[in-house]
């Protein structure tokens, strides 16, 4: 099994926390949200530190607290969705861990997204235009990973089975 991290990445909806628990039951390992870190270090949550600090002060708390778990050793460790744009993020995640990424269609995600009010850069007035458009801008950024899967149309103990059998087969 892997002997470094194996960090989720993807778009928001795609299933990384979900995924995460269950791969991280399944190797024995911890399993760190990195959202949900940051909103314990900041104490308060994602939306108010967008409100209150702006996108960039949310993305340099991201980049501290990614690097501080990824010195904690072994874990399954969802990123936010927006943690691959910084190159130095990506640099990070590649050095230290297995980059795994998960992938949605876009009428998969708004269906998971719906009704979703913790998410500050969604909104559901022009959600499929703002969504798209992301998705887009993150793509090239997304494809730097080791693993790339596609969870449409597949459960949560699917995706999990299959980056398992994925990891099984790489070198040590």
């Amino acid at each position: 099994m892997p002997e470094r991290p194996v960090i989720l990445t993807g778009f928001m909806g795609c299933g990384k926390s979900s995924v995460g628990r269950k791969l991280a039951e399944s190797l024995r390992l911890p399993f760190i949200d990195l959202d949900a870190v940051i909103v314990a270090d900041a104490g308060k949550s994602i939306n108010d530190i967008f409100a209150s600090e702006g996108e960039a002060a949310f993305r340099a708390r991201e980049s501290a607290c990614l690097e501080r778990v990824l010195r904690e050793g072994k874990a399954v460790i969802a990123g936010g969705g927006g943690v691959v744009v910084a190159d130095s993020n990506r640099a990070l995640m590649r050095s230290r861990g297995i980059v795994v990424n998960l992938i949605a269609s876009l009428p998969v995600i708004l269906g998971r997204l719906k009704g979703a009010t913790d998410r500050p850069l969604f909104s559901e007035k022009d959600a499929s235009i703002r969504v798209a458009a992301l998705m887009e801008e993150r793509q090239q950024f997304y494809a730097d990973a080791d693993i790339r899967i596609d969870t449409d149309n597949k459960s949560v103990e699917d995706v999990s089975a299959l980056i398992l059998k994925i990891l099984e087969g790489l070198p040590a």
